[in-house]
């Protein structure tokens, strides 16, 4: 398989070393998405890396994985469970690849003991944006090893990784802990990460005054009790409800055994909550039958591709953003007055791994250096409707960032960015990611801002200019449509961000 990864690579390479010759940017395709904002790709400017989607080897003496970018996160765990071994790190969303998490921000319920899914990859390979293949780790090139991570593709194209992982057991073994405000789960928080024997911690608000706080322990037997509990199967409950119904029928803790890989990927059916926006829009009854009915169109791979092409994303608030323990009450208030949407998801965060090292500073995507930075971050998942005037909904985002960047926390740039240029580089380090854009032959590839940002302004002059962009907004205004296509598209399958046609400007 190396020799096949080799040959892929070799490719790839002389593909980029053409758009760098004639100094074309070029898009990263993947082949799906778990970014909400708009990818598509138009045929004529991408290097596909679609392919290089194989786990190459596992090795048990070193407990480390060498993995193609396009390995999501499932095909990963299933690597790797036979060797009992499991990445530290593991994204909630089963369709996430090991590149994606590596090129963006991945936090999951493990984060607060390891930090960023990023800090837990040991080295990459590399296709710099001139054609040029390299290694790169702490040690080799580990100015473009940093500064990758997050990077969102804008410095080369990652085609391999070496992953850590860590030895796995049978089951998490789940204690589920009440609490009454956002405060009161940061304190929970910080007790249970002083406990060494936990492994995950994440937590629910169903309210501002009513939440869960859920701390996993890695084990193999299910002690005296403790009934097992699964979340993969059509006629299982979505994880969020179960923890709901946990938290109604008891007034004190509750302990449960998940197995592993159901615990792992416990939001994927529905989509944390998401899923429930989709009953609804079409006015259909939200109930254990109907959940069950429509259980293969509530994964997140398929809610990802109907959520494109519907385009119901520039309708829906889907933020995840993440500030100081000591900030969280101030910003769920915030929140209860301006979103006005429960659940909402909690996650602390480890700004540093057990591996960190200061170079991570030169990552694009991480606010400028701060030695009075928090260790600790608490990630706040904000997904449900908007305004339905367009203005109104970008007023309300921008409205969030301005709020997130007060209070000193970070936004991931998966989701929709509303951040003017001069705004958007204020927040992060440009100096450091435009000097390793120089040294690294990658000024003519699109920018880290050029990627994430929602051209607002562009968006009003087409739809001024052109007759024919209004007539069909309009058209898709008309319930339920846009839906109904999303639905259609999603249900078929097939590409739902490759496009063909005449080039459009990068």
């Amino acid at each position: 398989m190396m020799e096949q990864h080799d040959a892929a690579v070799s490719l790839l390479a002389s593909h980029v070393k053409q758009f760098y010759e004639r100094q074309k940017p070029f898009r990263i395709y993947h082949g799906s998405t778990n970014s909400t904002r708009q990818s598509q790709y138009w045929v004529d400017n991408l290097v596909d890396t679609s392919k290089l989607s194989n786990v190459l080897s596992v090795d048990t003496n070193r407990k480390v994985a060498l993995v193609e970018p396009n390995v999501p996160m499932d095909k990963l765990v299933y690597a790797t469970l036979p060797y009992r071994l499991v990445p530290p790190v593991v994204m909630e969303f089963p369709g996430i690849t090991a590149g994606g998490g590596f090129a963006g921000t991945s936090g999951e319920s493990s984060s607060f003991r390891y930090g960023f899914f990023d800090r837990t990859v040991n080295s990459i390979e590399m296709v710099l944006a001139n054609g040029e293949i390299i290694k790169a780790s702490s040690t080799e090139n580990s100015d473009i090893f940093y500064g990758a991570a997050a990077s969102f593709g804008t410095l080369g194209v990652t085609t391999l990784l070496e992953i850590q992982l860590i030895d796995s057991k049978s089951f998490v073994e789940l204690t589920y802990f009440p609490v009454s405000s956002v405060q009161e789960a940061v304190r929970k928080f910080e007790e249970a990460t002083a406990d060494p024997l936990n492994d995950y911690l994440d937590g629910i608000l169903f309210a501002k005054d009513r939440g869960v706080i859920c701390a996993g322990r890695l084990t193999d037997t299910l002690k005296d009790g403790i009934t097992a509990q699964c979340f993969s199967r059509a006629t299982d409950p979505w994880f969020y409800l179960h923890a709901k119904k946990v938290l109604a029928k008891s007034k004190g803790q509750v302990t449960e055994a998940i197995p592993l890989v159901d615990y792992l990927f416990r939001y994927d059916r529905g989509g944390f909550w998401v899923g429930t926006y989709a009953f609804q829009y079409f006015l259909a009854p939200f109930n254990r039958i109907t959940r069950w009915a429509l259980d293969s169109l509530m994964h997140t791979r398929v809610m990802y591709h109907a959520l494109h092409k519907s385009g119901h994303s520039k309708s829906y608030i889907i933020q995840d953003v993440a500030v100081p323990y000591e900030n969280a009450g101030e910003f769920v208030d915030y929140l209860h007055v301006s979103f006005r949407h429960y659940p909402l998801w909690l996650c602390p965060l480890r700004q540093t791994g057990k591996s960190d090292s200061s170079l991570y500073g030169l990552m694009a995507q991480k606010a400028k250096a701060d030695p009075n930075a928090p260790t600790m971050l608490l990630n706040i998942g904000i997904w449900g409707p908007g305004p339905t005037r367009r203005k109104a909904f970008v007023e309300m985002n921008r409205e969030l960032e301005r709020k997130v960047h007060d209070l000193k926390g970070q936004k991931w740039l998966y989701a929709h960015a509303y951040y003017t240029e001069a705004e958007f580089w204020d927040i992060y380090d440009r100096k450091e990611y435009d000097e390793l854009r120089a040294k690294y032959y990658a000024t003519y590839l699109p920018s880290v801002y050029d990627k994430v940002k929602v051209d607002v302004a562009a968006e009003e002059r087409a739809m001024r200019e052109s007759w024919t962009i209004w007539l069909l907004a309009m058209f898709w205004s008309i319930w339920p449509l846009s839906g109904l296509y999303g639905v259609f598209h999603a249900a078929t399958g097939g590409d739902y961000l490759k496009l063909r046609g005449k080039k459009k400007a990068v």
